[in-house]
């Protein structure tokens, strides 16, 4: 069992989750369960699903559990795009929001890469 506060790619997606709540208390309120309901249970689902895969026996179960968060961090990426091209996101958040994605994408690749390697 590892302990999922110990991956900084589970620090970086929580800190995008709580980001994610805050950008899109900001949503139209006709939103709340359209995008703005979207966005926060894809952002959540990343770190969810990275902290459910540290509690599985094996390598195999975790590494399709970051499988899976990789997943929700494409859903994320392509829910703010739209949010920002329909003017719910200003230009600068959008711009920090998608370093963010980014970066967790990057580091869910590694880690996933890793995971392939040791279960070979």
């Amino acid at each position: 069992m590892k302990d999922f506060r110990q991956l900084q790619v589970w620090e970086k997606s929580h800190l995008l989750a709580k980001d994610m709540y805050r950008t899109t208390a900001l949503f139209p309120k006709e939103e709340l369960f359209g995008l703005t309901s979207q966005l926060r249970r894809a952002s959540v689902s990343i770190p969810t699903n990275i902290a459910e895969g540290c509690g599985r026996g094996s390598d195999t179960d975790f590494k399709r559990f970051i499988q899976i968060s990789f997943g929700s961090a494409s859903e994320v990426e392509y829910l703010i795009l739209l949010s920002y091209e329909l003017g719910f996101v200003k230009e600068h958040e959008y711009l920090l929001l998608s370093e963010q994605i980014t970066m967790i994408k990057k580091m869910l690749a590694s880690l996933i890469n890793k995971l392939k390697q040791s279960t070979r």
